[in-house]
Protein backbone atom coordinates (compact mmCIF):
# COMPACT_ATOMS: atom_id res chain seq x y z
CA UNK A 1 0.00 0.00 0.00
CA UNK A 2 1.37 3.53 -1.12
CA UNK A 3 2.28 5.77 2.34
CA UNK A 4 0.53 8.74 2.26
CA UNK A 5 2.69 12.01 1.71
CA UNK A 6 4.32 12.72 5.25
CA UNK A 7 2.53 16.03 5.99
CA UNK A 8 -0.62 14.58 5.13
CA UNK A 9 0.44 12.08 8.13
CA UNK A 10 -0.23 11.61 12.12
CA UNK A 11 2.15 9.88 13.52
CA UNK A 12 1.47 7.52 16.70
CA UNK A 13 5.08 8.19 18.43
CA UNK A 14 8.23 10.79 17.41
CA UNK A 15 11.46 9.22 18.28
CA UNK A 16 14.09 12.29 17.79
CA UNK A 17 17.94 12.29 17.45
CA UNK A 18 19.49 14.69 19.86
CA UNK A 19 22.95 14.87 18.64
CA UNK A 20 23.26 17.48 15.47
CA UNK A 21 19.73 17.18 15.64
CA UNK A 22 18.04 18.83 18.47
CA UNK A 23 21.06 19.99 19.80
CA UNK A 24 23.74 22.10 17.69
CA UNK A 25 26.95 19.52 18.71
CA UNK A 26 27.90 18.32 15.99
CA UNK A 27 31.02 21.02 15.72
CA UNK A 28 31.75 19.82 19.33
CA UNK A 29 32.39 16.37 18.32
CA UNK A 30 34.63 17.69 15.22
CA UNK A 31 36.53 19.91 17.39
CA UNK A 32 36.76 16.80 19.82
CA UNK A 33 38.14 14.77 17.23
CA UNK A 34 40.65 16.97 15.44
CA UNK A 35 42.04 17.22 19.71
CA UNK A 36 42.37 13.49 19.60
CA UNK A 37 43.76 13.38 16.41
CA UNK A 38 46.55 16.34 17.41
CA UNK A 39 47.33 14.63 20.59
CA UNK A 40 48.35 11.66 19.06
CA UNK A 41 49.67 13.50 15.97
CA UNK A 42 47.09 11.35 13.16
CA UNK A 43 47.92 12.60 9.72
CA UNK A 44 44.86 14.91 9.01
CA UNK A 45 41.78 12.62 7.15
CA UNK A 46 39.26 15.72 5.30
CA UNK A 47 36.46 12.52 4.99
CA UNK A 48 36.64 11.55 8.58
CA UNK A 49 34.01 13.97 10.09
CA UNK A 50 31.63 12.23 7.70
CA UNK A 51 32.66 8.88 8.25
CA UNK A 52 31.75 9.19 11.44
CA UNK A 53 29.37 12.03 11.70
CA UNK A 54 26.53 9.90 13.93
CA UNK A 55 28.56 6.93 15.28
CA UNK A 56 29.25 5.78 18.19
CA UNK A 57 31.64 7.39 20.43
CA UNK A 58 33.51 4.15 20.86
CA UNK A 59 33.56 3.24 17.07
CA UNK A 60 34.69 6.51 16.52
CA UNK A 61 37.80 5.60 19.33
CA UNK A 62 38.14 2.33 17.72
CA UNK A 63 38.07 4.32 13.71
CA UNK A 64 40.96 6.56 14.52
CA UNK A 65 42.68 4.18 17.04
CA UNK A 66 43.09 1.91 13.55
CA UNK A 67 43.76 5.13 11.69
CA UNK A 68 47.24 5.42 13.67
CA UNK A 69 47.69 1.88 13.61
CA UNK A 70 47.57 1.26 17.42
CA UNK A 71 43.95 -0.73 18.01
CA UNK A 72 45.37 -0.87 21.49
CA UNK A 73 44.56 2.90 22.05
CA UNK A 74 40.93 2.25 20.72
CA UNK A 75 39.09 2.63 24.07
CA UNK A 76 41.57 5.40 25.58
CA UNK A 77 40.93 7.47 22.15
CA UNK A 78 37.35 6.70 23.08
CA UNK A 79 37.16 8.10 26.51
CA UNK A 80 39.32 11.06 25.55
CA UNK A 81 36.97 11.90 22.88
CA UNK A 82 33.90 12.17 25.11
CA UNK A 83 36.17 13.53 27.44
CA UNK A 84 36.57 16.81 25.23
CA UNK A 85 33.30 16.56 23.91
CA UNK A 86 31.03 17.00 27.19
CA UNK A 87 33.55 19.54 27.96
CA UNK A 88 32.43 21.66 25.06
CA UNK A 89 28.78 21.07 25.76
CA UNK A 90 29.10 22.71 28.78
CA UNK A 91 31.14 25.13 27.98
CA UNK A 92 28.52 26.30 24.84
CA UNK A 93 25.24 23.87 24.59
CA UNK A 94 22.72 25.20 22.38
CA UNK A 95 19.62 23.85 20.49
CA UNK A 96 19.47 23.28 17.01
CA UNK A 97 17.03 26.56 14.72
CA UNK A 98 13.54 24.92 15.53
CA UNK A 99 14.16 22.46 18.27
CA UNK A 100 12.05 24.25 21.23
CA UNK A 101 9.08 25.08 18.94
CA UNK A 102 9.21 21.70 17.07
CA UNK A 103 9.34 19.38 20.20
CA UNK A 104 6.55 21.76 22.07
CA UNK A 105 4.07 20.98 19.01
CA UNK A 106 5.18 17.64 18.62
CA UNK A 107 4.21 16.74 22.45
CA UNK A 108 0.51 18.02 21.78
CA UNK A 109 -0.09 14.85 19.85
CA UNK A 110 2.21 12.51 20.05
CA UNK A 111 4.64 10.91 22.76
CA UNK A 112 8.20 11.75 22.45
CA UNK A 113 11.18 9.73 22.63
CA UNK A 114 15.11 10.09 22.12
CA UNK A 115 17.33 7.71 20.11
CA UNK A 116 20.77 8.16 20.61
CA UNK A 117 24.62 6.94 20.22
CA UNK A 118 25.52 9.10 23.22
CA UNK A 119 25.91 8.10 26.62
CA UNK A 120 22.22 8.45 28.41
CA UNK A 121 24.04 11.16 31.24
CA UNK A 122 25.48 13.04 28.23
CA UNK A 123 22.01 12.74 26.64
CA UNK A 124 20.05 14.18 29.93
CA UNK A 125 22.38 17.38 30.33
CA UNK A 126 22.04 18.49 26.75
CA UNK A 127 18.25 18.15 26.96
CA UNK A 128 18.48 19.96 30.28
CA UNK A 129 20.17 22.38 29.38
CA UNK A 130 17.81 23.14 26.61
CA UNK A 131 14.81 22.65 28.42
CA UNK A 132 13.75 20.21 26.69
CA UNK A 133 14.51 17.07 29.18
CA UNK A 134 10.63 16.89 30.56
CA UNK A 135 9.09 16.64 26.84
CA UNK A 136 10.61 13.17 26.45
CA UNK A 137 9.02 9.88 28.21
CA UNK A 138 11.76 7.46 27.26
CA UNK A 139 15.46 7.88 26.18
CA UNK A 140 17.11 4.91 24.36
CA UNK A 141 20.98 4.91 24.12
CA UNK A 142 23.31 1.87 23.28
CA UNK A 143 23.78 -0.57 26.38
CA UNK A 144 21.18 -3.51 27.91
CA UNK A 145 21.13 -5.12 24.77
CA UNK A 146 20.89 -1.98 22.70
CA UNK A 147 23.13 -2.09 19.58
CA UNK A 148 24.32 1.19 18.66
CA UNK A 149 23.02 2.96 15.54
CA UNK A 150 23.02 2.03 12.67
CA UNK A 151 21.73 -1.10 14.16
CA UNK A 152 17.80 -0.78 14.21
CA UNK A 153 17.68 -1.48 18.23
CA UNK A 154 17.32 2.55 18.96
CA UNK A 155 14.92 3.36 17.26
CA UNK A 156 12.74 0.11 17.35
CA UNK A 157 12.88 0.15 21.21
CA UNK A 158 12.17 3.64 21.39
CA UNK A 159 8.55 3.12 19.20
CA UNK A 160 8.60 -0.49 21.73
CA UNK A 161 8.45 1.77 24.90
CA UNK A 162 6.16 4.46 23.28
CA UNK A 163 3.37 1.78 22.67
CA UNK A 164 3.42 2.67 18.56
CA UNK A 165 4.31 0.20 16.07
CA UNK A 166 7.15 0.96 14.44
CA UNK A 167 5.38 1.63 10.90
CA UNK A 168 3.31 3.92 12.80
CA UNK A 169 6.32 5.88 13.96
CA UNK A 170 8.32 9.11 12.95
CA UNK A 171 12.17 9.56 13.48
CA UNK A 172 14.10 12.85 12.94
CA UNK A 173 17.84 12.54 12.24
CA UNK A 174 20.42 13.98 10.89
CA UNK A 175 23.34 11.72 10.23
CA UNK A 176 23.36 8.78 7.72
CA UNK A 177 24.05 6.48 10.61
CA UNK A 178 20.88 7.30 12.29
CA UNK A 179 18.72 7.39 9.32
CA UNK A 180 19.76 4.19 8.19
CA UNK A 181 18.78 2.72 12.04
CA UNK A 182 15.32 4.24 11.89
CA UNK A 183 14.71 2.99 8.37
CA UNK A 184 15.75 -0.74 9.68
CA UNK A 185 13.67 -0.25 12.30
CA UNK A 186 10.92 0.52 9.93
CA UNK A 187 9.90 4.01 11.23
CA UNK A 188 8.94 6.61 8.59
CA UNK A 189 11.96 9.61 8.86
CA UNK A 190 12.20 13.32 8.03
CA UNK A 191 16.14 14.02 7.52
CA UNK A 192 17.66 17.21 8.92
CA UNK A 193 20.14 19.59 6.98
CA UNK A 194 21.82 19.96 3.78
CA UNK A 195 19.78 18.47 0.60
CA UNK A 196 21.90 14.41 0.85
CA UNK A 197 22.97 13.29 -2.94
CA UNK A 198 23.67 9.60 -1.87
CA UNK A 199 22.14 6.93 0.29
CA UNK A 200 19.83 9.24 2.54
CA UNK A 201 17.57 10.40 -0.21
CA UNK A 202 16.10 6.66 -0.67
CA UNK A 203 15.90 5.79 2.93
CA UNK A 204 13.65 9.21 4.43
CA UNK A 205 10.10 10.49 3.80
CA UNK A 206 11.16 14.18 3.88
CA UNK A 207 14.27 16.25 3.88
CA UNK A 208 13.77 19.92 5.65
CA UNK A 209 17.08 22.33 6.08
CA UNK A 210 16.16 22.62 9.81
CA UNK A 211 13.61 22.18 12.38
CA UNK A 212 12.90 25.88 11.96
CA UNK A 213 11.41 25.15 8.44
CA UNK A 214 8.03 26.98 8.02
CA UNK A 215 6.20 23.53 6.54
CA UNK A 216 7.29 21.55 8.92
CA UNK A 217 6.06 23.80 11.65
CA UNK A 218 2.73 24.46 10.25
CA UNK A 219 1.73 20.40 10.11
CA UNK A 220 3.36 20.05 13.21
CA UNK A 221 1.19 22.71 14.83
CA UNK A 222 -2.10 21.64 13.19
CA UNK A 223 -2.19 17.88 14.51
CA UNK A 224 -4.89 17.13 16.51
CA UNK A 225 -4.10 17.36 20.33
CA UNK A 226 -3.81 14.05 21.80
CA UNK A 227 -5.78 14.99 24.68
CA UNK A 228 -9.23 15.94 22.12
CA UNK A 229 -8.18 13.37 19.61
CA UNK A 230 -11.77 11.94 18.94
CA UNK A 231 -11.39 7.73 19.06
Amino acid sequence: MKKDPLLAWTPAAVVFDCDGTLMDTERHWEHARELVRTRHELADDPEFPARTKGLHYTDCGRLLADSAGRPDLADRMARELLDAFTERVAEDPATAPGAVELVGMLGRFAPLAIASNCPRDVVEFCLGTAGLLDYFEHIVVPGDGVLPKPHPDPYASAARLLGAEPTDSLAVEDSLCGIMSAARAGLRVIGVGPHPEGEEQALVDLWVSSLAEPELLTWAGTRIPRQTRGG
